[in-house]
């Protein structure tokens, strides 16, 4: 994960143009979760620092008044993009678009995600906006769809794997709920953390034990034999800062048969429970939530894949045992 805009609010942009939470995207083959250079060429637009509300940012872009917005973005924008290359990006994405429909928006520690996509749902527009109303981050791209894919799902059906109300910070089946779609490995995937109050954190914000998911047991979605587990990489600190080396930090994989196997990553040093070989069924308890490899903050990435392989695996569609599916914003308890 790329961490630019480093407040502790859980969305950090890059300036390739990636919201995360911390993922495995960062290793991703596909373009769409790879962090790129931005140039006048680019697909997508990534900008920084504004104060326009979210209804100002859509009649400016109806009014092509592009010169009010750059003018509100930030020098590190600004060193890759002169005004020429901005306005020549922004007309190319809202080309043709004469409204929007809002698609996803949440607020949590005191940041707020918006999510838009044109009445085609082929352009979409993503803003950041602090409690302010400042612009953190706006991005502009195309929508992928990948129909086929989507309508498979596991022959395996997977139970919650964590106790307790859980939050949905990216899951679903297109890149403004899930930015982890692009990427054939984390189609799929989830990045689920606790919030409480609107808050993922109490206190100190550089410290993972100040995060709410941090320490929480992780368990196993179903049953299956363990293949892999990584339990020696350091969680992150101070928070906010990733190791791009180690990506899926401490983690464990289980093989359920029929060719799917579920991925744990991101788990708390020294905290598995299991080893490679072992058996386990639903509910078993695989080690705790922590921050460790490419994450930008405790919390869970949870999917089903293909393989054990984690540079070469394709994600599943998780069939659930009581839920068609979670996407993003959703509140989660587990029975």
């Amino acid at each position: 994960m790329n961490n630019i805009i480093s407040k502790r609010s859980l969305m950090l942009l890059s300036l390739a143009g990636t919201l995360t939470v911390g993922s495995l995207a960062a290793s991703a083959s596909a373009e769409s979760a790879k962090p790129e250079v931005v140039s006048a060429s680019s697909p997508k637009v990534a900008v920084a620092t504004s104060s326009i509300r979210p209804d100002q940012l859509l009649k400016l872009l109806q009014q092509e008044k592009y010169e009010r917005i750059y003018g509100q973005l930030g020098a590190e924008f600004k060193k890759q993009f002169s005004l020429k290359d901005f306005k020549k990006q922004v007309s190319l994405n809202h080309k043709n678009v004469t409204s929007y429909k809002l698609v996803s928006h949440f607020l949590i520690n005191n940041t707020s995600y918006y999510a838009w996509k044109d009445p085609k749902g082929e352009k979409t527009i993503q803003a950041l906006f602090d409690r302010k109303n400042k612009i953190e981050g706006l991005i502009f791209s195309t929508m992928q769809q990948y129909p086929e894919t989507d309508a498979k799902r596991t022959q395996t059906t997977f139970e919650l794997p964590f106790q307790g109300k859980w939050f949905v910070y990216w899951g679903g089946t297109n890149e403004l709920i899930n930015y982890h779609y692009g990427a054939e490995q984390q189609r799929y995937a989830y990045d689920l953390i606790v919030v409480n109050n609107g808050f993922s954190y109490k206190g100190d914000a550089t410290k993972n034990e100040s995060y709410f998911a941090f320490g929480k047991p992780i368990l196993a979605a179903a049953s299956g034999k363990v293949v892999k587990i990584v339990n020696d990489v350091q969680d992150n600190k101070p928070v906010g800062t990733e190791n791009t080396e180690q990506i899926a930090g401490n983690h464990v994989i289980i093989d359920h048969g029929n060719g799917e196997f579920s991925y744990y990553a991101h788990l708390q040093k020294g905290s598995v429970s299991v080893k490679a070989g072992d058996v386990v069924k639903a509910g078993d308890t695989l080690g705790k939530c922590g921050n460790s490899g490419n994450s930008s903050e405790p919390h869970l990435h949870f999917e089903v894949a293909n393989s054990a392989e984690l540079y070469t695996t394709k994600s599943l569609r998780v069939h659930w045992k009581d839920a068609d599916d979670y996407e993003q914003g959703a509140y989660i308890l587990a029975p």
